[in-house]
């Protein structure tokens, strides 16, 4: 079942976290720490009171996945058209769950929530280097929208 998370499911988002986190480590060490997460469980409670950062979990009885979005508006701007995105700043199967679906389910429901909020598009970014993730999103119908790019000097 995928629901909103709760103050009870922190202490294993902060253990997802650190999953996700060595993987941006493994793939970039010059840009990520080891052995941390993007928030603390104080920062996680105050999210999880956010309506515009709406946190889902993937809970089959034990929380297996998270996405962590934030919702966006664009309106009255000089040169772009009024919309509305859902960007998934996180998702997250644990390694244990992985090649069970979780992620198809948990991508499928903020799928379906964007559409019920009235979401012109969703809108992720994935870093160079996680194949899995880029293979796992584009199976999901998504398209390069813009790249990003870098020199290291």
């Amino acid at each position: 079942m995928i629901r909103k998370a709760s103050k009870s499911d922190i202490g294993r988002i902060i253990e997802l976290l650190h999953q996700v986190n060595m993987v941006h480590y493994e793939i970039r060490p010059d840009l990520f720490k080891p052995y941390t997460t993007k928030y603390d469980e104080q920062e996680l409670e105050e999210l999880l009171g956010d309506d515009s950062k709406p946190v889902f979990v993937y809970d089959d009885g034990e929380v297996r996945g998270h996405a962590f979005c934030l919702i966006t508006e664009t309106k009255d701007h000089r040169l772009l058209q009024d919309v509305k995105t859902l960007y998934i700043d996180d998702i997250c199967v644990d390694e244990k769950a992985r090649g069970k679906h979780v992620g198809k389910a948990l991508y499928e429901f903020v799928r379906n929530y964007a559409k019920a909020i009235g979401c012109h598009n969703i809108t992720l970014n994935v870093w160079e280097g996680n194949t899995p993730a880029l293979s796992f999103y584009r199976n999901m119908d998504m398209q390069v929208q813009k790249t990003t790019m870098e020199i290291i000097l």
